[in-house]
């Protein structure tokens, strides 16, 4: 629940910036210490490989919607929790999709390489910075990630330099002069940067080798430093949506009191009811909806908290309960719950005139019978009748 490639973002930058941060308490606009070169460009470094490694684990990975530039056909229906802009995205011409799939290559594994041109090369810096922006702003227009696309932004913004920020920054604290380093680190400091600098440097180039070859087996050299640094989770390897699914499987929790009437429970953010519209929830991550989405995927692998989640409901648990949208047993908990799969589409916009409804389902299959306190411990028997 707390190992997004956002989570991990958010841990490695925070590590750099404890670097690049002033070393007192409170900041004197104006007076601040550059930030240490080194540092610098880590965190260029950081933004070039979470770029770069998004694009090129596509390719390497042999999925064949991004090799035909199809991926977006299924994407903007299949994402975890899609917009209702999704719905229309989804219905644009194939050719749009094409080409936006073109196009997001383009900036996943051409800009980057503009991150690392030196830094005399303001306008480079700051050209890579808009489009990159901008492209973070298209992948949030269009789905919700929780706070990756803001924190990406942020990240992008390092590129720019004092006189780019003054521009940007509101007139009452652009008009107080240059940005002149009166404050220099004590030498301790700065071999202590340096070398957190080499090390991180070296072990971030050997995530990036790993995501790049991800398919493939590496030395166990390379492995034992990526392992002995995992657990700190500051040091990673990105690739996002690497596969494209083209089906949407959907989990459908329902309840009851007797067996024989069975009620749904709403969730606030995943695809559910049919004509609920698809909402906007970032940069907030609701987390259990974005696990249902896995767990559709591959109920057994979520067994062991599926299992947690009915048990919960068993109990009219109030802190699951307050995952949800609402409780359709209010007055005492249902006796049976049971986890039924369907498929889920979008629906055309005849249909969508016609019904109201944003999405279409069909029956798949029941991933537990009727399941009741005593026997809350096995979320996942399979399709027996219902």
């Amino acid at each position: 629940f707390l190992s997004f490639q956002w989570d991990v973002l958010l841990l490695e930058l925070g590590l750099l910036a404890c670097f690049y941060a002033p070393l007192q308490w409170w900041p004197i606009l104006g007076c601040e210490r550059r930030a240490p070169a080194s540092i610098r460009w880590l965190i260029w470094a950081l933004l070039f490989k979470l770029m770069f490694l998004s694009g090129v684990t596509k390719l390497v990975s042999g999925d064949v919607t991004w090799r035909e530039f199809t991926a977006l056909t299924f994407h903007f229906q299949t994402q975890p929790l899609p917009t209702w802009t999704s719905w229309y995205a989804h219905h644009l011409p194939p050719i749009f999709q094409s080409v936006s799939v073109a196009i997001m290559f383009g900036v996943e594994l051409i800009i980057p390489f503009l991150l690392l041109a030196p830094v005399r090369y303001r306008r480079t810096r700051a050209t890579a910075c808009a489009v990159l922006c901008i492209f973070q702003l298209s992948i949030a227009a269009t789905g919700n990630y929780g706070f990756f696309n803001l924190l990406t932004i942020i990240l992008c913004l390092a590129l720019l330099d004092d006189q780019h920020l003054a521009k940007l920054l509101p007139r009452v604290v652009s008009d107080r002069g240059e940005f002149t380093p009166l404050i220099t680190e004590p030498l301790v400091w700065r071999r202590c940067v340096i070398g957190a600098a080499g090390f991180i440097a070296v072990v971030s180039s050997i995530t990036v080798w790993h995501g790049i070859t991800y398919t493939q087996p590496h030395p166990d050299w390379s492995n034992r430093i990526v392992a002995a640094v995992r657990p700190i989770r500051s040091i990673n390897g990105y690739g996002l949506f690497r596969t494209i699914t083209t089906e949407r499987p959907e989990i459908i929790v329902e309840g009851s009191r007797d067996g024989r009437m069975w009620t749904e429970y709403a969730f606030r953010w995943k695809p559910g009811d049919l004509g609920r519209r698809p909402s906007f929830v970032q940069p907030h991550m609701p987390r259990l909806d974005w696990q249902m989405w896995f767990a559709a995927l591959d109920p057994y692998g979520a067994q062991y908290w599926l299992a947690v989640l009915i048990d919960g409901l068993l109990e009219n648990s109030p802190e699951i309960l307050s995952l949800l949208d609402e409780n359709p047993f209010l007055e005492t908990p249902p006796r049976y719950v049971r986890l039924v799969r369907y498929r889920y589409e979008f629906s055309v916009p005849t249909e969508a005139r016609g019904t109201g409804h944003w999405w279409k389902r069909e029956f798949d299959a029941y991933l537990t019978e009727a399941i009741s306190k005593k026997d809350s411990g096995d979320a996942t028997k399979s399709d027996p009748e219902p």
